[in-house]
């Protein structure tokens, strides 16, 4: 993948990573009776972001890894959907729920203009 030695030093999984620790600790003010509700799904949506970024690029082909690319978007997205639900349903306070739409925000931009990059720099 060009200069980039390592899925670690790509910005797109790192900050996949920051999701996952602060998905973790806002898990923790979910009532008990979520551990195996929504909180379950929340974290495998959270965990197969950067999990994808890193599988993508595992890949020496370029449409596979456009295509776990893919797959982490819209993992993301299911992360931002019962994020949503989480709110509605107040097991997350107003800071959090918008510290979490933040980030998801970001992520879906990067992981958008990466997949763009791709697609522009190779013919695929």
């Amino acid at each position: 993948m060009g200069e980039i030695s390592s899925y670690k030093n790509l910005l797109i999984w790192k900050k996949g990573i920051d999701i996952v620790k602060f998905t973790y600790q806002l898990c923790k003010s979910f009532p008990k009776d979520e551990v195996y509700g929504l909180q379950s799904p929340i974290k495998r949506s959270a965990v197969s972001i950067p999990s994808n970024v890193a599988k993508g690029y595992g890949r020496s082909y370029t449409r596979s890894y456009i295509q776990f690319l893919r797959i982490s978007r819209g993992s993301l997205l299911g992360l931002e959907t019962q994020t949503i639900i989480a709110k509605e349903l107040n097991f997350v306070t107003d800071t959090d729920y918008k510290t979490m739409s933040g980030l998801i925000t970001e992520k879906c931009k990067m992981i958008y203009a990466f997949l763009r990059s791709i697609e522009k720099s190779k013919n695929y």
